[in-house]
């Protein structure tokens, strides 16, 4: 199917493309994934790279506060690290049981006409493994993840010759414009980190900050939760067309029976 050229997103609709960040929006990694990575990139410093067990720690969030990423801090520092092999070591172990089926967001998301993409840092693996784990990997029409912002870091002659490129970057933020092919001002962009937010505000973005009920100078809305994205962007289920706020307070309380709902189907 042509998303792009469905009837539903005719050009009233306020939105016609949701891009998602994963981690920390469509799920929360308290439920041990999170602490899991942090855990197994420690242990790749430690075993892999050689680094003081003391000292793991402290690097691993340093690297990721000036580049990004403790893969992408590795290569600049010169150290020759495989791509794939860092992700198989770092998400090899992850507790994915962890995450579990959640049908009332796959009923929200469902409820959504218009184009969904996710939009992560991560490698595709990861990402369809999480996206599984909750029931929603039918949800999306595209993965935009570490692979495809970074299709050359293979043919690197030396591990500092091609960066890593991630959010919050704009080289990255373009990438993901250009192969989601969206009109920006047009298109939401969901996320939990205020620099990836800030991003996409500068590219000129609709902007939700996710997992905060205070909003920030660069984000268009504040959600603590992805589940009160209907209460808080009731404009995504109305358009000009269907009657403006009349049609909106109708959204609200359609959405209240929808997430309620105890099965959908696909």
């Amino acid at each position: 199917m042509d998303f792009r050229s469905n009837s539903l997103h005719d050009s009233d609709s306020p939105f016609n493309c949701l891009l998602f960040d994963l981690d920390d929006t469509l799920y929360y990694s308290e439920v041990g994934i999170g602490g899991g990575i942090k855990r197994n990139i420690d242990e790749f410093l430690i075993e892999k790279c050689g680094f003081p067990e003391n000292k793991a720690s402290t690097l691993r969030t340093e690297l990721f506060k000036k580049y990004g990423s403790t893969l992408a801090g590795l290569r600049v520092l010169g150290y020759d690290i495989d791509a794939d092999d860092y992700h198989s070591y770092v998400h090899g172990k992850l507790p994915y049981d962890l995450i579990t089926p959640d049908q009332q967001l796959r009923n929200l998301l469902l409820s959504i006409n218009q184009r969904k993409i996710i939009f992560t840092n991560s490698d595709r693996s990861h990402a369809i493994k999480c996206l599984k784990r909750l029931g929603i990997e039918d949800c999306f029409e595209q993965i935009i993840c570490f692979e495809t912002m970074n299709p050359n870091l293979h043919k690197a002659t030396r591990p500092d010759e091609i960066p890593v490129v991630l959010k919050p970057s704009m080289e990255a933020m373009k990438i993901a414009l250009d192969v989601a092919d969206v009109d920006p001002p047009r298109t939401l962009f969901l996320d939990d980190n205020v620099k990836n937010v800030t991003a996409g505000k500068a590219l000129g973005l609709r902007t939700v900050l996710v997992g905060k009920t205070v909003k920030i100078k660069e984000a268009d809305y504040a959600l603590e939760n992805i589940k009160n994205l209907a209460q808080v962007v009731p404009e995504i289920w109305a358009s000009k067309s269907d009657g403006g706020d009349q049609r909106i307070n109708r959204t609200r309380s359609e959405m209240d029976l929808i997430l309620t709902a105890t099965s959908v189907g696909a």
